[in-house]
């Protein structure tokens, strides 16, 4: 067993290449191989969101407080809220964040195949975001 003391892993501003507006990451867990979970909590301030991107073996979020909203490629904006449960599949290309006017945060839960848990793409264009 081991336990990750609360507080002991520092909260981190996202890094703006793949996220657009302010946006906070703290880490949950990282599974060592031959475990290929990651799981984050991510924090979205209003109008926040990623840049469209895939998972080579998915993703699911777990939306904890706020509302916010998700698109995957080709398809409409879905809007998003506390308690949703968001599943992606595999190289699903996505993005996800805040509303225009609400935060939103969510734990965002994915495996890593050959250690790779995300391919960051193009930004998520104002017109695409609809915010």
């Amino acid at each position: 067993m081991k336990i990750i003391a609360c507080g002991s892993v520092p909260t981190a501003i996202a890094p703006e290449k793949y996220f657009t507006g302010r946006v906070w990451q703290t880490p949950i867990i990282e599974k060592e191989a031959p475990a290929r979970l990651r799981a984050i909590m991510v924090s979205f301030e209003p109008g926040a969101r990623t840049h469209w991107h895939t998972h080579p073996l998915g993703q699911t979020l777990y939306v904890i407080s706020g509302a916010g909203l998700a698109q995957s490629w080709g398809e409409p904006v879905q809007a998003i809220r506390a308690g949703d449960v968001i599943s992606f599949a595999p190289d699903e290309k996505h993005w996800h964040g805040a509303g225009p006017k609400s935060a939103m945060a969510h734990i965002a839960m994915q495996e890593a195949l050959d250690d790779v848990h995300a391919d960051w793409l193009e930004m998520v264009t104002d017109e695409q975001y609809g915010g």
